[in-house]
């Protein structure tokens, strides 16, 4: 996935029939002292499923992983991606050794890319401490297929050549890595171009050494087409997509599938709306339904009603739960399948409470889940009953500008 099918000349010149919308605002080895390798080590490590040879999952292995590529510019990635927002607070207090732990069960279970951001608590700092284990107590094939994604959100200020130095080498600090694998791209105000000035420093740097890949987060899809126009090597765009907000498969897709720069998803799940936990129940009945006590859950329960409500989202719970019995999987699973199978969406996140919860089953389910026809057609139903929210939010990351 990922290469680029036609010239950049020609994708933008193709761009011209779209509407421009209005808007409201390194792999290491490990030795001992005596140079001796830990082969010990390596023989008590669980094996990763990524690494083992079973005819099963060498045939999952396409469905599994997914190349972003721009130009020579390129990164392998789990399809699903263990999202940190969670370790930054509001999920419960996160224990450091726990966690760490949990990051290694997950590398093992083949969900090796982790995602992160400057601005998540100790997410970054976390990740600096897992990747030193995986590097001394995992075989070097397990941390080959490790990554580690982290976004930059500065303030929109002037963005000079030091200041951004000065930020990403924080990041690769508390990462303990020499190269970020990817560097994910926020900004706040469209009005101040220093965004481009930004991301004319970070290819300097991808150039250097310091990035392997460069990407964005929460951009729309005019300021994504200036930006690839003044030749900035962008593969991915990570944007909020769930079956409740479907925006990005309208402009951004069609942008998407002209140059090749793939959609990374978040609130796949909608914090965990999308479950079990919350099918059949009445939130306007005190006890009645679990409570809405995370960031992540009152964020998206506001999706919801800007949607067509709760009413609507039990109708879907309720269809996405006859699909989940008759593959034998869970809702979040047939969730976050169904993203994956739209056009552009090279990966979804799922969040990760390290230390307090797991979903490594549900998640490893995704890989092998097929809906069919008929599948598809159910969810629709209900789906197309919901409201456009790109006529009601705007085009992807417009909640995070809006006056």
């Amino acid at each position: 996935m990922g290469s680029t099918a036609i010239s950049t000349q020609q994708a933008f010149s193709n761009l011209q029939k779209i509407t421009p919308l209005s808007y409201s605002s390194s792999s290491r080895s490990i030795r001992s002292s005596n140079g001796q390798c830990f082969w010990s080590m390596r023989r008590r490590a669980v094996p990763p499923r990524c690494c083992t040879a079973t005819a099963a999952e060498v045939a999952a292995k396409e469905n599994r992983q997914a190349v972003l590529k721009n130009g020579d510019d390129a990164l392998e990635i789990c399809r699903v991606l263990n999202g940190m927002w969670q370790t930054s607070g509001g999920w419960g207090r996160i224990d450091r050794n726990d966690a760490v732990e949990a990051m290694l069960k997950y590398a093992d279970a083949g969900l090796s890319t982790f995602d992160m951001a400057d601005h998540y608590g100790p997410a970054e700092d976390l990740y600096g401490i897992f990747i030193n284990r995986v590097r001394r107590e995992r075989p070097p094939e397990l941390l080959e297929t490790v990554r580690g994604l982290t976004k930059w959100v500065p303030p929109p200020v002037k963005m000079t050549r030091s200041f951004v130095v000065q930020n990403i080498d924080v990041s690769r600090k508390r990462m303990d890595v020499a190269s970020l694998d990817m560097l994910q791209f926020h900004w706040w105000d469209y009005a101040n171009s220093g965004y481009l000035d930004a991301l004319k420093h970070l290819t300097d740097l991808k150039e250097e050494g310091k990035i392997k890949t460069i990407a964005l987060t929460n951009f729309d899809t005019e300021r994504l087409r200036i930006i690839l126009e003044n030749g900035i090597p962008v593969v991915s765009n990570q944007v909020q997509h769930s079956l409740v907000d479907m925006r990005p498969q309208q402009k951004m897709a069609e942008l998407c599938q002209l140059t090749g720069v793939k959609l990374i998803t978040y609130g796949t799940v909608m914090g965990g709306l999308l479950s079990e936990k919350f099918l059949d129940t009445n939130l306007s009945i005190p006890f009645a339904a679990p409570p809405l006590n995370t960031p992540s859950l009152q964020k998206y329960k506001r999706m919801v009603d800007a949607w067509g409500g709760w009413s609507l989202f039990q109708e879907l719970l309720r269809t996405l739960k006859t699909v989940a019995n008759k593959h034998g999987v869970s809702i979040p699973t047939v969730a976050v399948k169904y993203i994956l199978d739209q056009p552009t969406v090279a990966g979804s996140m799922v969040g990760v409470r390290l230390g307090l919860s797991e979903h490594i089953k549900d998640v490893n389910a995704v890989f092998s889940l097929v809906l069919d026809e008929e599948d598809i057609s159910s969810i629709l139903q209900v789906t197309n009953k919901g409201k456009d929210l790109q006529k009601i939010i705007g085009d992807c990351g417009d909640e995070y500008r809006r006056a």
